[in-house]
Protein backbone atom coordinates (compact mmCIF):
# COMPACT_ATOMS: atom_id res chain seq x y z
CA UNK A 1 0.00 0.00 0.00
CA UNK A 2 1.21 3.30 -1.08
CA UNK A 3 1.59 6.45 1.40
CA UNK A 4 -1.09 8.32 0.09
CA UNK A 5 -3.79 5.23 0.21
CA UNK A 6 -2.62 4.95 3.81
CA UNK A 7 -2.74 8.93 4.68
CA UNK A 8 -6.35 8.41 3.47
CA UNK A 9 -7.58 5.19 4.77
CA UNK A 10 -9.65 4.44 7.71
CA UNK A 11 -9.19 1.60 8.39
CA UNK A 12 -6.65 0.68 11.84
CA UNK A 13 -2.51 1.55 11.10
CA UNK A 14 -0.77 -2.14 12.12
CA UNK A 15 2.22 -2.43 13.53
CA UNK A 16 3.84 -4.27 10.72
CA UNK A 17 3.02 -0.61 8.70
CA UNK A 18 4.66 1.61 11.52
CA UNK A 19 7.84 -0.82 11.51
CA UNK A 20 7.77 -0.28 7.56
CA UNK A 21 10.72 0.64 5.50
CA UNK A 22 13.51 -0.08 8.88
CA UNK A 23 16.62 -2.00 8.71
CA UNK A 24 16.19 -4.86 11.03
CA UNK A 25 17.61 -4.65 14.48
CA UNK A 26 18.07 -5.65 17.99
CA UNK A 27 15.16 -6.11 20.20
CA UNK A 28 17.13 -4.28 23.15
CA UNK A 29 17.77 -1.13 21.29
CA UNK A 30 15.92 1.64 19.36
CA UNK A 31 19.27 2.29 17.25
CA UNK A 32 18.35 2.73 13.26
CA UNK A 33 14.80 3.35 14.13
CA UNK A 34 14.75 6.98 12.91
CA UNK A 35 12.50 5.91 10.10
CA UNK A 36 9.79 4.72 12.30
CA UNK A 37 6.96 6.82 13.12
CA UNK A 38 7.50 9.04 15.65
CA UNK A 39 10.75 7.76 16.94
CA UNK A 40 12.52 10.77 14.80
CA UNK A 41 11.17 13.23 17.39
CA UNK A 42 13.87 12.68 19.84
CA UNK A 43 16.55 10.03 19.63
CA UNK A 44 16.63 7.26 22.09
CA UNK A 45 19.26 5.08 21.17
CA UNK A 46 19.56 3.29 24.30
CA UNK A 47 15.25 2.28 24.66
CA UNK A 48 14.17 -1.00 23.60
CA UNK A 49 12.26 -1.65 19.97
CA UNK A 50 9.11 -1.57 19.36
CA UNK A 51 9.65 -5.48 18.23
CA UNK A 52 9.86 -6.51 21.88
CA UNK A 53 6.51 -5.06 22.92
CA UNK A 54 4.76 -7.12 19.56
CA UNK A 55 6.77 -10.04 21.08
CA UNK A 56 5.54 -9.27 24.71
CA UNK A 57 2.10 -9.00 23.68
CA UNK A 58 2.01 -12.51 21.23
CA UNK A 59 3.37 -14.13 24.45
CA UNK A 60 0.98 -13.06 26.88
CA UNK A 61 -1.86 -13.62 24.63
CA UNK A 62 -0.92 -17.15 24.21
CA UNK A 63 -0.15 -17.53 27.69
CA UNK A 64 -4.14 -16.05 28.72
CA UNK A 65 -5.52 -17.56 25.65
CA UNK A 66 -7.09 -13.90 24.66
CA UNK A 67 -5.57 -11.05 23.23
CA UNK A 68 -4.20 -8.33 25.35
CA UNK A 69 -6.50 -5.88 25.91
CA UNK A 70 -4.20 -3.29 28.61
CA UNK A 71 -0.87 -2.82 29.33
CA UNK A 72 0.85 -1.06 31.46
CA UNK A 73 4.67 1.10 31.78
CA UNK A 74 5.59 2.68 35.09
CA UNK A 75 8.68 4.08 33.64
CA UNK A 76 7.61 5.66 30.21
CA UNK A 77 10.82 6.78 28.69
CA UNK A 78 10.44 7.64 24.96
CA UNK A 79 6.86 5.91 25.38
CA UNK A 80 7.54 2.94 22.74
CA UNK A 81 5.16 0.62 24.81
CA UNK A 82 2.29 3.18 24.84
CA UNK A 83 2.56 3.63 21.36
CA UNK A 84 3.07 0.30 20.09
CA UNK A 85 0.16 -0.96 22.47
CA UNK A 86 -2.06 1.46 20.57
CA UNK A 87 -0.83 -0.17 17.03
CA UNK A 88 -1.60 -3.79 18.80
CA UNK A 89 -5.07 -2.27 19.90
CA UNK A 90 -4.36 -2.16 23.84
CA UNK A 91 -5.19 0.26 26.25
CA UNK A 92 -2.14 1.84 27.54
CA UNK A 93 -1.20 3.02 30.85
CA UNK A 94 2.07 4.69 31.47
CA UNK A 95 3.84 6.38 34.64
CA UNK A 96 6.63 9.08 33.70
CA UNK A 97 8.27 11.44 36.44
CA UNK A 98 10.45 13.81 34.02
CA UNK A 99 7.65 16.43 32.40
CA UNK A 100 9.62 16.74 29.26
CA UNK A 101 9.02 12.74 28.68
CA UNK A 102 5.47 13.09 29.88
CA UNK A 103 5.15 15.94 27.56
CA UNK A 104 6.94 13.78 24.40
CA UNK A 105 4.74 10.64 25.13
CA UNK A 106 1.44 12.41 25.41
CA UNK A 107 2.40 14.40 22.01
CA UNK A 108 2.99 11.28 20.23
CA UNK A 109 -0.35 8.95 21.53
CA UNK A 110 -2.37 12.33 21.33
CA UNK A 111 -4.81 12.48 18.14
CA UNK A 112 -4.90 16.00 16.30
CA UNK A 113 -7.19 18.00 14.26
CA UNK A 114 -4.65 18.89 11.34
CA UNK A 115 -5.93 21.47 9.93
CA UNK A 116 -6.78 23.28 13.34
CA UNK A 117 -2.87 22.87 14.44
CA UNK A 118 -1.55 23.89 10.69
CA UNK A 119 -3.64 27.00 11.64
CA UNK A 120 -1.91 27.68 15.17
CA UNK A 121 1.39 26.63 13.08
CA UNK A 122 1.17 29.82 10.87
CA UNK A 123 -0.39 32.24 14.06
CA UNK A 124 3.16 30.42 15.98
CA UNK A 125 5.41 31.69 12.80
CA UNK A 126 3.63 35.12 12.90
CA UNK A 127 4.26 35.93 16.32
CA UNK A 128 8.00 34.65 17.04
CA UNK A 129 10.01 37.31 18.68
CA UNK A 130 13.16 37.11 19.87
CA UNK A 131 13.55 37.54 23.88
CA UNK A 132 15.71 40.39 25.94
CA UNK A 133 18.67 38.95 27.24
CA UNK A 134 17.31 39.35 30.63
CA UNK A 135 14.56 37.10 30.30
CA UNK A 136 16.06 34.21 28.81
CA UNK A 137 15.83 30.72 30.95
CA UNK A 138 14.68 31.79 34.32
CA UNK A 139 16.52 29.88 37.34
CA UNK A 140 18.97 27.63 34.49
CA UNK A 141 22.30 26.88 35.32
CA UNK A 142 25.33 30.27 34.51
CA UNK A 143 26.80 28.17 32.20
CA UNK A 144 23.76 28.44 29.64
CA UNK A 145 24.21 31.60 28.02
CA UNK A 146 27.17 33.35 26.73
CA UNK A 147 29.44 34.66 28.49
CA UNK A 148 28.54 31.37 31.01
CA UNK A 149 31.52 30.61 33.28
CA UNK A 150 35.16 30.93 32.68
CA UNK A 151 34.34 31.03 28.38
CA UNK A 152 32.42 28.08 28.55
CA UNK A 153 28.84 28.04 27.80
CA UNK A 154 25.71 25.98 25.60
CA UNK A 155 23.94 29.11 23.89
CA UNK A 156 25.42 32.18 21.80
CA UNK A 157 23.28 34.81 23.14
CA UNK A 158 21.87 35.68 20.03
CA UNK A 159 20.77 31.53 19.62
CA UNK A 160 19.66 31.87 23.10
CA UNK A 161 17.33 34.85 22.58
CA UNK A 162 15.83 33.02 19.07
CA UNK A 163 15.30 29.77 21.46
CA UNK A 164 13.15 31.72 24.42
CA UNK A 165 11.58 33.67 22.15
CA UNK A 166 10.03 30.57 20.44
CA UNK A 167 9.53 29.01 23.75
CA UNK A 168 7.26 32.11 24.42
CA UNK A 169 5.28 32.31 21.52
CA UNK A 170 4.86 28.70 22.11
CA UNK A 171 3.28 29.82 25.37
CA UNK A 172 0.47 31.77 23.80
CA UNK A 173 -0.65 28.76 22.19
CA UNK A 174 -4.17 28.14 23.44
CA UNK A 175 -4.61 24.81 22.65
CA UNK A 176 -2.62 22.72 25.33
CA UNK A 177 -2.06 19.63 22.42
CA UNK A 178 -0.98 22.02 20.21
CA UNK A 179 1.52 23.78 22.86
CA UNK A 180 2.38 20.92 24.21
CA UNK A 181 3.55 19.66 21.11
CA UNK A 182 4.80 22.53 19.20
CA UNK A 183 6.87 22.83 22.80
CA UNK A 184 8.59 18.95 22.44
CA UNK A 185 9.19 19.96 18.86
CA UNK A 186 11.44 23.00 19.96
CA UNK A 187 13.27 20.64 22.74
CA UNK A 188 15.65 18.51 20.28
CA UNK A 189 15.97 21.93 18.09
CA UNK A 190 17.64 24.20 20.77
CA UNK A 191 19.61 20.80 21.67
CA UNK A 192 21.18 20.54 17.97
CA UNK A 193 21.52 24.77 17.99
CA UNK A 194 23.76 24.53 21.40
CA UNK A 195 27.37 24.07 22.01
CA UNK A 196 27.38 20.71 23.30
CA UNK A 197 26.07 17.16 22.19
CA UNK A 198 23.97 14.36 24.51
CA UNK A 199 24.86 10.72 25.56
CA UNK A 200 23.64 8.36 27.53
CA UNK A 201 25.39 9.79 30.68
CA UNK A 202 25.03 13.58 30.20
CA UNK A 203 26.35 16.32 28.32
CA UNK A 204 29.82 17.21 26.42
CA UNK A 205 30.97 20.45 24.45
CA UNK A 206 31.70 19.70 20.64
CA UNK A 207 34.56 19.37 19.28
CA UNK A 208 36.05 23.37 17.86
CA UNK A 209 32.13 24.58 19.21
CA UNK A 210 33.93 27.98 19.84
CA UNK A 211 34.64 28.23 15.98
CA UNK A 212 30.80 26.56 14.88
CA UNK A 213 28.40 27.53 17.09
CA UNK A 214 24.86 27.52 15.44
CA UNK A 215 23.16 30.46 13.76
CA UNK A 216 20.04 32.11 15.01
CA UNK A 217 18.76 32.43 11.35
CA UNK A 218 19.03 28.07 11.19
CA UNK A 219 16.66 27.79 14.23
CA UNK A 220 13.10 28.34 12.57
CA UNK A 221 13.79 26.25 9.62
CA UNK A 222 15.03 23.28 11.85
CA UNK A 223 11.51 23.79 13.68
CA UNK A 224 9.78 23.80 10.92
CA UNK A 225 11.87 20.79 9.18
CA UNK A 226 10.69 18.87 12.91
CA UNK A 227 7.16 20.17 12.50
CA UNK A 228 6.53 18.47 8.94
CA UNK A 229 7.83 15.51 9.77
CA UNK A 230 5.78 15.65 13.07
CA UNK A 231 2.64 16.06 10.89
CA UNK A 232 3.36 13.49 8.57
CA UNK A 233 3.57 11.17 11.13
CA UNK A 234 0.69 12.38 12.55
CA UNK A 235 -1.74 12.15 9.62
CA UNK A 236 -0.53 8.61 8.42
CA UNK A 237 -0.81 6.64 11.36
CA UNK A 238 -3.98 8.22 12.83
CA UNK A 239 -5.62 5.70 12.35
CA UNK A 240 -4.03 3.26 14.87
CA UNK A 241 -6.27 0.86 16.36
CA UNK A 242 -6.53 2.08 19.80
CA UNK A 243 -6.15 5.63 20.24
CA UNK A 244 -7.27 5.72 23.94
CA UNK A 245 -4.47 6.30 26.56
CA UNK A 246 -3.57 7.11 30.41
CA UNK A 247 -0.83 8.79 31.28
CA UNK A 248 0.03 9.21 35.02
CA UNK A 249 3.26 11.89 35.64
CA UNK A 250 5.26 11.37 38.76
CA UNK A 251 7.05 9.06 40.32
CA UNK A 252 6.40 5.23 39.49
CA UNK A 253 7.11 4.07 43.27
CA UNK A 254 3.74 5.88 44.25
CA UNK A 255 2.11 5.81 41.07
CA UNK A 256 2.19 2.63 39.75
CA UNK A 257 -1.54 1.43 40.23
CA UNK A 258 -1.93 -0.73 42.79
CA UNK A 259 -5.94 -1.60 41.05
CA UNK A 260 -6.60 -2.72 37.79
CA UNK A 261 -6.36 -5.97 35.20
CA UNK A 262 -3.79 -5.10 33.13
CA UNK A 263 -2.46 -7.89 31.15
CA UNK A 264 1.27 -7.28 30.71
CA UNK A 265 4.23 -4.60 32.15
CA UNK A 266 6.86 -4.09 29.76
CA UNK A 267 9.35 -1.32 31.04
CA UNK A 268 13.13 -0.38 31.21
CA UNK A 269 13.60 1.23 34.72
CA UNK A 270 16.73 3.27 35.46
CA UNK A 271 20.18 1.02 36.08
CA UNK A 272 21.72 1.42 39.85
CA UNK A 273 24.88 2.93 37.96
CA UNK A 274 24.85 5.96 40.36
CA UNK A 275 24.25 7.93 37.54
CA UNK A 276 21.01 10.35 37.37
CA UNK A 277 19.41 9.89 34.12
CA UNK A 278 17.46 13.44 34.42
CA UNK A 279 20.90 14.85 33.34
CA UNK A 280 20.17 13.86 30.16
CA UNK A 281 17.62 16.23 29.50
CA UNK A 282 18.72 18.61 31.39
CA UNK A 283 19.11 20.76 28.46
CA UNK A 284 15.19 20.27 27.56
CA UNK A 285 13.96 20.53 30.87
CA UNK A 286 15.59 24.21 31.46
CA UNK A 287 14.99 25.30 27.91
CA UNK A 288 11.54 24.37 27.75
CA UNK A 289 10.85 25.95 31.17
CA UNK A 290 10.18 22.71 32.59
CA UNK A 291 12.59 23.69 35.13
CA UNK A 292 12.83 27.33 36.94
CA UNK A 293 15.16 26.92 40.03
CA UNK A 294 17.41 24.61 41.07
CA UNK A 295 15.05 23.36 43.22
CA UNK A 296 13.22 22.55 40.69
CA UNK A 297 15.65 20.05 39.74
CA UNK A 298 16.03 18.68 42.95
CA UNK A 299 12.92 17.43 43.62
CA UNK A 300 12.57 15.88 40.53
CA UNK A 301 15.64 13.90 41.35
CA UNK A 302 14.34 13.23 44.58
CA UNK A 303 11.22 11.42 42.21
CA UNK A 304 13.57 9.44 40.52
CA UNK A 305 14.43 5.95 41.37
CA UNK A 306 17.28 5.45 44.08
CA UNK A 307 19.62 4.51 41.35
CA UNK A 308 22.46 7.33 41.72
CA UNK A 309 24.35 9.34 44.31
CA UNK A 310 24.38 12.44 42.87
CA UNK A 311 22.03 14.51 45.28
CA UNK A 312 22.02 13.68 49.21
CA UNK A 313 19.08 11.35 49.93
CA UNK A 314 17.65 8.68 52.39
CA UNK A 315 18.57 5.72 51.19
CA UNK A 316 16.74 3.52 54.41
CA UNK A 317 15.12 0.34 52.95
CA UNK A 318 12.23 -2.12 54.28
CA UNK A 319 13.05 -6.12 54.50
CA UNK A 320 14.03 -7.28 50.93
CA UNK A 321 14.45 -11.07 50.87
CA UNK A 322 16.95 -12.14 48.32
CA UNK A 323 20.42 -14.00 49.29
CA UNK A 324 22.33 -12.90 46.07
CA UNK A 325 21.49 -9.29 46.98
CA UNK A 326 22.70 -9.71 50.55
CA UNK A 327 26.38 -11.28 49.54
CA UNK A 328 26.46 -8.26 47.29
CA UNK A 329 25.82 -6.31 50.59
CA UNK A 330 28.53 -8.05 51.95
CA UNK A 331 30.88 -7.57 49.11
CA UNK A 332 30.18 -3.86 48.84
CA UNK A 333 30.62 -3.19 52.70
CA UNK A 334 34.14 -5.25 52.24
CA UNK A 335 35.29 -2.62 49.38
CA UNK A 336 33.56 0.51 50.68
CA UNK A 337 36.80 3.16 51.83
CA UNK A 338 37.77 2.21 47.78
CA UNK A 339 34.22 3.59 46.51
CA UNK A 340 34.48 6.49 44.34
CA UNK A 341 31.28 7.27 47.00
CA UNK A 342 31.02 5.60 50.28
CA UNK A 343 27.07 5.43 49.84
CA UNK A 344 27.00 3.21 47.08
CA UNK A 345 26.56 0.28 48.81
CA UNK A 346 23.37 1.67 50.77
CA UNK A 347 22.06 3.48 47.04
CA UNK A 348 22.33 -0.68 45.53
CA UNK A 349 20.01 -1.45 48.17
CA UNK A 350 17.43 1.67 48.61
CA UNK A 351 17.35 0.51 44.47
CA UNK A 352 15.85 -2.93 45.22
CA UNK A 353 13.56 -1.51 47.75
CA UNK A 354 12.37 0.83 45.46
CA UNK A 355 11.89 -1.76 42.51
CA UNK A 356 10.35 -4.31 44.83
CA UNK A 357 7.62 -1.61 45.84
CA UNK A 358 7.16 -1.02 41.73
CA UNK A 359 7.16 -5.07 41.39
CA UNK A 360 4.52 -5.11 44.55
CA UNK A 361 2.01 -2.95 43.36
CA UNK A 362 2.17 -4.62 40.10
CA UNK A 363 1.51 -7.60 41.99
CA UNK A 364 -2.38 -6.80 42.79
CA UNK A 365 -2.54 -4.86 39.04
CA UNK A 366 -2.00 -7.85 36.80
CA UNK A 367 -4.02 -10.31 35.96
CA UNK A 368 -3.37 -13.59 36.77
CA UNK A 369 -1.39 -15.33 34.36
CA UNK A 370 0.04 -11.62 33.46
CA UNK A 371 3.51 -11.11 32.65
CA UNK A 372 6.07 -8.27 33.56
CA UNK A 373 8.85 -7.64 30.99
CA UNK A 374 11.60 -6.00 32.50
CA UNK A 375 15.20 -4.53 29.85
CA UNK A 376 17.05 -3.96 33.65
CA UNK A 377 21.45 -3.42 33.36
CA UNK A 378 24.17 -5.01 35.59
CA UNK A 379 26.40 -2.77 37.27
CA UNK A 380 29.94 -3.02 39.33
CA UNK A 381 31.94 -1.21 41.77
CA UNK A 382 35.17 -2.26 42.59
CA UNK A 383 34.89 -5.80 40.86
CA UNK A 384 31.70 -6.16 42.79
CA UNK A 385 28.78 -7.38 40.18
CA UNK A 386 25.29 -6.41 40.36
CA UNK A 387 23.70 -9.14 38.94
CA UNK A 388 19.93 -7.26 38.49
CA UNK A 389 17.67 -9.27 36.85
CA UNK A 390 18.91 -12.43 39.10
CA UNK A 391 18.03 -9.98 42.32
CA UNK A 392 14.54 -9.04 40.74
CA UNK A 393 13.55 -12.35 40.25
CA UNK A 394 14.45 -13.29 43.78
CA UNK A 395 12.29 -10.69 44.72
CA UNK A 396 9.87 -11.19 42.24
CA UNK A 397 9.62 -14.52 43.56
CA UNK A 398 8.69 -13.72 47.07
CA UNK A 399 5.72 -11.27 45.49
CA UNK A 400 3.95 -14.39 43.91
CA UNK A 401 5.93 -13.94 40.27
CA UNK A 402 7.81 -16.80 38.93
CA UNK A 403 10.48 -16.59 36.64
CA UNK A 404 9.83 -17.57 32.81
CA UNK A 405 13.39 -16.19 31.32
CA UNK A 406 16.43 -14.27 31.90
CA UNK A 407 17.72 -13.60 28.39
CA UNK A 408 20.75 -11.37 28.28
CA UNK A 409 20.35 -8.45 25.20
CA UNK A 410 23.31 -6.92 25.19
CA UNK A 411 27.08 -5.82 26.92
CA UNK A 412 27.11 -2.13 27.53
CA UNK A 413 30.73 -0.39 28.58
CA UNK A 414 30.92 0.38 32.10
CA UNK A 415 31.01 3.82 33.09
CA UNK A 416 34.87 5.34 34.36
CA UNK A 417 33.91 4.55 37.80
CA UNK A 418 32.56 1.05 37.12
CA UNK A 419 35.99 0.03 35.15
CA UNK A 420 35.24 1.13 31.50
CA UNK A 421 35.08 -2.01 30.11
CA UNK A 422 32.13 -3.57 27.91
CA UNK A 423 31.69 -6.21 30.30
CA UNK A 424 28.17 -5.34 32.06
CA UNK A 425 25.16 -7.26 30.66
CA UNK A 426 22.09 -5.75 29.67
CA UNK A 427 19.08 -8.27 30.46
CA UNK A 428 15.17 -9.45 29.69
CA UNK A 429 13.53 -10.56 32.66
CA UNK A 430 10.25 -12.38 32.03
CA UNK A 431 7.94 -12.83 35.12
CA UNK A 432 4.55 -14.39 34.79
CA UNK A 433 2.23 -13.88 37.83
CA UNK A 434 0.93 -17.14 39.43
Amino acid sequence: MDTVSIIHSDRPVTMAEWLEGRAPHHLSTNAGTPLVAFQAWRSFKEAFAPELVAQAFEETSNALGRRVRRSIDPFGGSGTTALASQFLGAAPTTVEVNPYLADLIEAKLTSYDCEALLDDYSGLLASIRDCDADVLFPGAPETFVEPGRNGRYLFSLPVARRIAGMRRAIENIKNDKHRRLFRILLAPVAVNASNVVISGKGRRYKAGWESKQSCPEDIIPSFDNAFVQAVYDIQRYKNREFLGYRLLRGDARKLTPRVGEYDVAIFSPPYPNSFDYTDVYNVELWVCGYLTSGNDNRLLRLNTLRSHVQIKRDYATGVIVSPTLDMVQRNLECVRDKLWNASIPNMVAAYFDDMQEVLSRLRTSLVTGGRAYLVVGDSRYEGVQIPVADILSEIAANLGFHKLAIEPFRSMRASPQQGGRAELLETLLTLELD
